[in-house]
This record gives C-alpha cells, structure tokens and sequence, in this order.
C-alpha cells in the first residue's frame, strides 16, 4: 500500500517538473513527505529484526 503511494507521487512528481504547473510545489512536498514515511517504516523494521 505504502510503495502504491510512493510511486504514485513519484510519478505526479515527475509529471510536475516536465509540466511546470504551480501544484508542482504541493508534489514536491507530498513526495518528500512519502519519504520520509518509508524511511520510517525501513528503520521500524530493521529495528524488529
């Protein structure tokens, strides 16, 4: 579900800088955000093991 997310924000990231619209700076965030989710999550689970 999560990498569902990260690739959907990736690829409208993508699209954002080849399009240049102002709602590329909400995409910017979004993806940063989804980053941050999955390195959590990474850390989470290394931390389980």
């Amino acid at each position: 579900m999560l990498w569902t997310i990260f690739v959907i924000l990736l690829i409208l990231w993508l699209l954002g800088l080849i399009s240049g619209y102002t709602m590329g700076g909400v995409v910017h965030i979004l993806l940063v955000i989804a980053i941050v989710v999955i390195l959590i999550q990474v850390f989470q689970g290394r931390k389980r093991l």
